[in-house]
């Protein structure tokens, strides 16, 4: 039965080296399978960093914008949430242009 063995994977190296990757590929706690998905989840992780990191940077200046002076964080309030003084009225303009004509 052993001569039905080719030479090559006779070799005891060769013989470890296929046993070893066997078991890193199917067997292992960590194995190749389960590295994969690790970069997957990886990489989706590093975007929502970046996406996050973004809208922190845009918080961060809506932020200075509000609290640099009250001019500003009239004007702020204002155009942000419809704002207005007790005396005066507010008119919200609406862009049709997108919204399909009615025949």
């Amino acid at each position: 039965m052993l001569q039905k063995i080719p030479p090559f994977f006779r070799n005891f190296y060769v013989a470890t080296a296929l046993a070893l990757l066997v078991w890193m590929t199917f067997f292992d706690a960590n194995n190749f399978i389960a590295q994969f998905r690790n970069l997957a989840k990886l990489t989706e992780l590093q975007r929502e960093i970046d996406y996050y990191s973004t809208q922190i940077d845009t918080i961060r200046a809506d932020q200075h914008e509000v609290l640099g002076s009250d001019r500003l964080r009239e004007k702020y309030a204002r155009e942000k949430y419809l704002m207005k003084k007790p005396t005066e009225d507010v008119f919200v303009v609406v862009d049709s242009l997108n919204e399909p004509l009615e025949k």
